[in-house]
């Protein structure tokens, strides 16, 4: 058999769902950054685990805050994402740069991204370092999404297009569901 092998092993990994992960920082503003590494942990103590270069503003600001917004982007958020993943918020305000609408959390003292589909209201548990980055395993404080949106077992997809991220600046929305036979 013949393979083929890309340039990382987690290319075979993607796509993946990305998230904007909203937090509180030192110096008083709100970030929102990008992640495409994060995974649930468990269901019966909710939990999400993502992961930071511990080089980012954006780790600061969970270490200053220990609490997170993660914010789950529609196709139609495809600019604004790629976007806020091409700058730090070390640099700029990406808040009033990109012109982000927030809205109070129902359980953090993190806000939420209005123009998101989905919330998951999360605190800081654990973590875990391997070599560059940070592993947080995080407390799911609360969750939800826009009504007519989410259904008891996930997303409506003949409304809603969850944003999953390829590589670079490419993305994929997932299209339909398809199940597996029962026999």
């Amino acid at each position: 058999m013949s393979v083929s092998r890309p340039k990382s092993f987690y290319y075979l990994l993607h796509p993946r769902p990305v998230i904007i992960v909203t937090t509180k920082c030192p110096d008083g503003k709100i970030n929102a950054t990008p992640i495409a590494w994060s995974t649930p942990v468990a269901e019966d103590e909710p939990t999400i685990a993502i992961v930071l270069d511990r080089s980012s503003y954006t780790f600061q600001c969970i270490e200053y805050c220990k609490e997170v917004v993660i914010n789950i982007p529609s196709q139609d958020m495809v600019d604004i994402v790629y976007r806020l993943g091409t700058v730090s918020g070390r640099d700029i305000d990406k808040v009033k740069e990109f012109n982000l609408r927030l809205e109070p959390s129902n359980k953090v003292g993190v806000p939420r991204l209005s123009d998101a589909i989905g919330w998951i209201e999360a605190k800081v548990r654990q973590y875990i370092d391997v070599a560059e980055v940070r592993l947080y395993i995080l407390d799911v404080v609360d969750y939800y999404g826009k009504q007519d949106l989410v259904t008891g077992i996930g997303w409506n997809l003949d409304k809603a297009s969850p944003l999953q991220h390829v590589i670079g600046r490419a993305f994929c929305i997932p299209g339909r569901r398809i199940y597996a036979k029962t026999k």
